[in-house]
């Protein structure tokens, strides 16, 4: 017999009477091992020719001849032409996962930004799902990151609001985003709707890529600001002029307009990755990064043809999120029947282009280096603590992976020198330069929810007049309550898309019995004991709470060190500090008489006996 005749047994699978009656029109097959389980589905120019290759005495990939073993039957299924063999395989593999098929993570549907362009005063607002409410959706963005990103970057360019309308419809004096001029306050009337329709325009240009031309507009009205005398505009103008052409500087691809993605596969070490930058208007809004499953031994042409088939033929967005061009770093097997297909689901005609030259071959060049870059990444950490965050990310079904969390945690003594704490956490581990603690001022002691309030008022306050990064994901010590009055704050202060975690220990604080609660959902969830998701939320609320607790001993201690000298008149700093180093603390300043707390350097006799009234008013 010779190689490239078909066995005549496959694990019990008659190989040779199969191949004796299969067609060889196109079409669709998927192999059942002996439970009936849909192993792999593939697609077939001509059913017969692709199909005997899988059965020849010699068989080069170890995973071909794994999955071969294992085939108990094979169904196949006749298309009228390969685009349509093409669309059925890439259905038929989401239906079914088979184990021995490139598999991309199960997507969520990409955010968008929302404009509310049909009301008198529109809002921008983070859009994720079915796109039925009127107005404006621009996108898609490639993760809830850039869209937060944009909206901060608007606001300070363009202060169109971001409230809800419930929080625009019940004001009666302007909210934090007008004091720390985020917004011009439309809710109150302190904008009329000329001056806002034109921060309006200027976003949806801005939005719409044609940076440019809000620039010429923002350069002709700072001209005519100037010449009547209206400074304080022009100087408006000004600023904006400058942040715009800041801006195109680090995001503009120069020379380039149009919408597209590039897309770069990286494989090794028996894992693969997948790097797509999104190009819309020239611009660039950021890149997303999967890790196909059941990629090993797959060579790249194969991992990217059945990327393309997955992400593009059941886009969950829909014909208007593919782009016209979509740039590849390398040529798939099938390129023609890929753009076929794809062009098909757009009803457009979409182009695969591999040749390209200039700035677009950069973009293509960084795309390879940020696919090559990510798989180092995950192969160095495959299981550490890249891999707890995949694994929390699938625990609470997170629409992205998070990159940044920030964990938060309040300690005090029944309501004594309460601190609360914030600890950051990113892929590389604990972030300690960004860990914060809070001295909690303005609340009752023992409220816990009006402490939490404080601190993340405090922290993302801050942050919404640009000073620091903002987290994908919160995390807080505590249950529902505390998840609520997080929700609460956020609202306030117009952050959207960031998921909420509150962490409510069981009735014996023992780890592995943690109820979690997520924002948006009513009922709490119970990760198995030894998820490695449930570990990281362990590690950082651990974390939370060691930098809590040691930042209120800290405050305890000096607060009961000097609270009560602090009182005395005429004791100053210099003076309190003497005292607790010659007398060894406040508990010997209290011990001492008149005379021994005269001798302390600093300290009169008149002096001396007004602390020591201090401390023993009964004489």
């Amino acid at each position: 017999m010779s190689e490239e005749e078909p066995q005549g047994e496959a694990g019990g699978f008659d190989a040779r009477a199969f191949l004796e009656r299969v067609t060889e029109r196109p079409g669709v097959y998927r192999m059942e091992n002996a439970a009936g389980e849909v192993i792999y589905v593939g697609k077939a120019r001509n059913l017969k020719r692709r199909l005997s290759s899988y059965f020849r005495r010699k068989v080069d990939s170890p995973k071909t001849r794994a999955m071969v073993s294992h085939i108990a039957n094979v169904e196949v299924t006749v298309t009228g032409s390969e685009a349509e063999a093409l669309i059925l395989e890439n259905n038929l593999i989401k239906r079914y996962r088979p184990r021995y098929n490139v598999l991309l993570r199960d997507d969520k549907s990409y955010p968008y930004i929302y404009l509310s362009s049909q009301q008198r005063f529109p809002r921008l607002a983070f859009h994720r799902g079915a796109r039925r409410a009127k107005g404006r959706y621009f996108g898609p963005y490639p993760s809830a990151t850039a869209v937060r990103e944009t909206l901060s970057l608007l606001q300070k360019l363009f202060p169109v609001r971001q409230c809800e309308d419930t929080f625009f419809n019940n004001r009666s004096r302007p909210c934090l985003q007008y004091q720390i001029q985020r917004c011009t306050a439309p809710c109150v009337g302190y904008v009329d709707e000329e001056r806002y329709a034109e921060d309006v325009e200027h976003a949806v240009m801005f939005l719409e890529g044609k940076s440019n031309a809000v620039i010429d507009d923002l350069v002709s009205r700072m001209e005519k600001a100037s010449t009547n005398l209206e400074f304080e505009a022009a100087a408006r103008y000004r600023d904006q002029i400058a942040q715009l052409r800041k801006l195109q500087q680090r995001q503009s691809i120069s020379g380039e307009g149009g919408d597209h993605d590039v897309v770069a596969v990286a494989a090794e070490g028996g894992m693969a990755c997948i790097q797509v930058f999104v190009i819309r208007g020239g611009n660039n809004l950021g890149n997303r990064t999967w890790f196909p499953q059941h990629s090993d031994g797959a060579e790249p042409g194969e991992v990217l043809e059945a990327f393309l088939a997955q992400h593009y033929l059941d886009h969950a967005e829909g014909a208007q999120a593919i782009p016209p061009e979509i740039l590849l770093a390398e040529e798939p097997p099938e390129r023609e029947l890929l753009e076929e297909a794809i062009s098909e689901q757009a009803g457009r005609r979409v182009r695969l282009a591999t040749r390209v030259r200039g700035e677009r071959a950069r973009w293509v060049e960084l795309a390879g280096t940020n696919a090559r870059t990510a798989l180092e990444s995950r192969l160095a950490a495959r299981t550490n603590l890249l891999e707890r965050f995949q694994s929390l990310q699938e625990g609470l079904d997170l629409p992205d992976l998070p990159r940044r969390i920030e964990g938060f945690d309040i300690s005090h003594t029944r309501g004594e020198a309460p601190v609360g704490a914030c600890v950051v956490f990113d892929h590389s581990g604990p972030v300690k330069d960004a860990y914060r603690r809070y001295n909690i001022r303005d609340v009752e002691p023992g409220d816990d929810y009006g402490a939490l309030r404080e601190v993340l008022t405090r922290r993302y306050t801050k942050m919404k007049q640009g000073e620091g990064e903002l987290p994908d994901t919160i995390l807080i010590d505590g249950g529902r309550g505390q998840v609520n009055v997080a929700e609460g704050v956020l609202e306030e202060l117009q952050i959207t898309g960031i998921p909420v975690i509150g962490i409510a220990k069981g009735p014996e604080r023992k780890a592995g019995e943690e109820t979690l609660f997520l924002s948006g959902r009513e009922a709490g969830l119970i990760l198995p004991p030894d998820s490695p998701g449930l570990h990281l939320i362990q590690q950082i609320d651990g974390e939370a709470h060691r930098f809590a607790i040691g930042g209120h001993r800290q405050r305890r201690a000096k607060s009961r060190n000097t609270s009560s000298l602090e009182d005395i008149p005429g004791v100053g700093p210099r003076k309190r500090q003497a005292l607790l180093q010659q007398l060894g603390g406040l508990q010997g300043v209290t011990r001492a008489g008149v005379e021994e707390l005269a001798r302390v350097p600093g300290i009169s006799s008149e002096l001396a006996q007004r602390i020591f009234d201090t401390f023993h008013p009964g004489g």
